[in-house]
């Protein structure tokens, strides 16, 4: 999810001279991007909430708060298709989009520290707005502001915790933000679960309350300092040094800095990166990383789950703490799972977990297909052993998504671009990424109301799709050095053919 010129130093050529020990410092570090990610979660999980929420509705879409109510028979899929109301949710991610370029033109020529800042500025600005809000422009002006917050920390955030973590640590240090976005969406279903019994403005203290993660984030910004990365890039070079001193806890990182000089040194002399991209030897970086990977992730349906989890379940039959409380259960699936994933995607590698998890989600999807076909839309509630099944096939659909394409989505992408187009890569990987947030987000409830059960038949079938793009495309790159992963294209049964 990065912006600038990702400068790798955990591959580079004196990486077995480099040392490092723990610092406080490493550690407020890892504080600030935790809470980059907790601001993501907190908006994924809280806009959910509040388009169900009775109070909300009938101030800002009353056609919709009477369609809930109705019971109509035919309505039991539609209760929610209102693409005005969906429009609220999906437009955080059309500006998301469109700030992602000017986060990466600012993380890169400004440095990570000032896209951090920028971002908890027009996060909070949005919070308030949104908290506020007397008719739906204000509305969707406070979602255009948390999406403009969003591009610029999920551009910096990731990369400024990946260049501060000691090569050893990146990994695991990389998935805190994937751990903190899915704590951030925990704790907002929590905050739902309690604001829904404060009427009638329940609903205000929950958008509202999105000012206080993104109030730490701006002091954590500002007391932060610069990447060494970022310092070096922008020939401030005994900075660099002096906060790579800092943050390694020892003066003996002549080896670190060199690489680090050396990485940015070959990054400048590309030019035009975004040309070099779609050069033929970058292929299959290319069609994986940057747009295959990115745009699967979100076609699995999971997002949909997420921003929609209260909603769905209340379309199902469930009352209004129900559903919130279920979505509450399986988002905490979603941060167990990515605990899994950050523990363990090292040992057992990237296409095992794609696969396997895949083949878990597919089982999940086509239960609860079928399950609603045989039992939902007979303008009759659901009963109990079929609400718990759901819920139950739900829960688990959303832990293997958290250990696999959630995490992953982000993880592959980031380890397979060489370092001369990597910054340009990842902005197309963000932007790929938001375009899919988006429309899913946009049609979802359209889907819903039309296609029904099939909606979820649907996502099965796309996630078929996906499997057998990572089971053919896709080679492991556990513990590949970044330098050396364009071998395993060149070596790879279809890749050679394009590369060669």
């Amino acid at each position: 999810m990065a912006g600038g010129g990702v400068i790798d130093g955990g591959h580079g050529k004196r990486a077995h001279l480099y040392e490092h020990k723990y610092t406080h410092y490493f550690a407020f570090t890892c504080i600030v991007g935790a809470m980059g990610g907790s601001l993501f979660g907190y908006d994924l999980g809280v806009s959910g909430g509040v388009t169900s929420m009775d109070d909300f509705l009938k101030e800002f879409f009353p056609a919709v708060y009477r369609r809930k109510n109705a019971h109509l028979h035919e309505t039991d899929y539609c209760k929610y298709d209102d693409q005005l109301l969906t429009l609220f949710t999906s437009s955080l991610y059309y500006a998301a989009l469109v700030m992602t370029f000017f986060a990466s033109f600012l993380t890169r020529k400004k440095g990570r520290k000032a896209s951090i800042i920028v971002g908890a500025l027009s996060f909070l600005i949005g919070a308030a707005i949104n908290a506020g809000a007397q008719n739906i422009p204000m509305l969707i002006i406070g979602r255009i502001f948390l999406g403009g917050g969003i591009g610029f920390g999920n551009q910096a955030v990731p990369l400024y915790l990946s260049e501060m973590a000691p090569a050893k640590n990146r990994g695991a240090v990389n998935q805190l933000f994937q751990f903190t976005t899915c704590a951030g969406i925990l704790i907002a279903n929590l905050v739902n679960y309690f604001t829904e019994k404060v009427h009638p403005y329940g609903w205000r203290i929950s958008l509202g309350l999105a000012a206080f993660p993104a109030t730490l984030m701006l002091i954590g910004g500002i007391l932060c300092a610069e990447t060494p990365n970022s310092l070096v890039e922008q020939g401030r070079l005994e900075e660099a040094r002096r906060v790579l001193e800092r943050v390694r806890g020892t003066k003996n990182v002549e080896a670190e800095y060199l690489d680090l000089v050396d990485a940015s040194a070959e990054a400048q002399a590309v030019k035009d990166p975004f040309r070099t991209l779609f050069k033929r030897k970058y292929r299959p970086q290319l069609v994986i990383g940057a747009l295959g990977i990115p745009a699967f992730q979100q076609l699995t349906g999971n997002n949909s789950i997420l921003f929609y989890a209260p909603v769905i379940f209340q379309s199902l039959g469930f009352g209004a703490n129900a559903s919130l409380f279920s979505s509450f259960i399986t988002n905490g699936a979603l941060l167990v799972a990515s605990l899994i994933s950050m523990f363990l995607v090292d040992k057992f590698g990237r296409r095992k977990f794609f696969l396997e998890a895949g083949f878990e989600m597919i089982i999940c999807m086509v239960a609860v297909g079928v399950c609603l076909a045989k039992e939902f839309g007979h303008g009759k509630e659901l009963s109990k052993g079929i609400s718990v099944f759901l819920v139950l096939m739900i829960f688990l659909f959303v832990l293997a998504y958290g250990r696999s394409w959630g995490p992953l989505g982000w993880l592959v992408p980031s380890e397979i671009f060489p370092l001369e187009i990597r910054s340009s890569a990842q902005s197309v990987v963000v932007c790929v990424n938001m375009i899919f947030t988006a429309l899913v987000a946009q049609l979802f409830l359209l889907s819903l109301c039309h296609l029904k059960y099939g909606i979820f038949l649907l996502f099965a079938g796309l996630i078929v799709i996906m499997s057998c793009f990572v089971f053919f495309l896709l080679p492991e790159t556990k513990k590949v050095p970044i330098e050396e992963v364009y071998l395993l294209f060149e070596n790879h049964w279809f890749w050679k053919k394009i590369v060669a």
